[in-house]
């Protein structure tokens, strides 16, 4: 797997709680929508025991010139540095890793759902088919607690008006604790849900993405459905 050294940029808030960090992006560093990378801080000011490395989604697109990864920001020695970092620091990139990418030979809509900080791969899905007008139907599903927590929440929705073969369905679990105005579903998203979504479950391929017991139990759902097992991909996201 290539390894690459590049520099940090930025980072900036994307929701309550989630940042997003970007990256140069190396020459020779080529990618497809949906996969991921190792990001690695060389010489940080601290650490612990789980290292310095960790696996993330890359959220930007294929045809963008920067690398930006998304997570939701917890109180541990590699976020600290992430969150304090100078521009220009050095990183120690590796990959890119990961097949939980759109398969050009499957004409078959594609059904996105993520939970949570699990949208990152399908920011850059969507990104990118919207470049390519790729004539695929494509579906997100979108969960989350509030609006306030939902990471690229505005440009998901606006990218419906840019691209006709993309539909985006959002839903909220906590609204009762949200501030913010909201149109879209209320709810654990469940097989009625999806179905809303959907239409025909049996029709689509399926990406799902999230924390593992999110992923387990849509997994779950789907097959129980009728879903055959080889239309159904998955990327767990674990918190760290």
């Amino acid at each position: 797997m290539p390894t690459f050294e590049t520099a940090f940029l930025r980072g900036e808030e994307l929701a309550e709680g989630t940042m997003a960090f970007h990256f140069a992006r190396p020459a020779g560093f080529d990618f497809q929508a949906g996969q991921s990378i190792n990001l690695e801080l060389v010489d940080p000011p601290e650490t612990d025991a789980k290292g310095n490395r960790r696996t993330f989604s890359v959220a930007s697109a294929p045809f963008e010139n920067e690398i930006m990864i998304a997570t939701r920001m917890r109180d541990t020695a590699f976020k600290r540095v992430l969150k304090r970092m100078p521009a220009d620091t050095r990183v120690r990139v590796r990959g890119p890793n990961g097949r939980f990418t759109l398969d050009p030979a499957d004409a078959r809509p594609a059904v996105l759902v993520g939970g949570g900080i699990g949208i990152t791969p399908f920011l850059s899905i969507v990104r990118q088919s919207e470049k390519d007008a790729l004539r695929r139907k494509l579906c997100l599903v979108y969960s989350n607690r509030r609006p306030e927590d939902a990471a690229f929440l505005p440009e998901l929705v606006a990218l419906e008006g840019k691209n006709p073969n993309y539909r985006f369905f959002g839903t909220m679990t906590e609204m009762e604790k949200s501030a913010m105005p909201w149109k879209g579903e209320r709810g654990f998203l469940d097989r009625a849900m999806l179905e809303r979504a959907v239409g025909d479950l049996l029709a689509p391929t399926y990406y799902l993405a999230g924390p593992p017991g999110m992923v387990e139990a849509l997994k779950k759902m789907v097959l129980e459905a009728g879903v055959p097992e080889d239309r159904i991909r998955t990327d767990e996201f674990f918190g760290y």
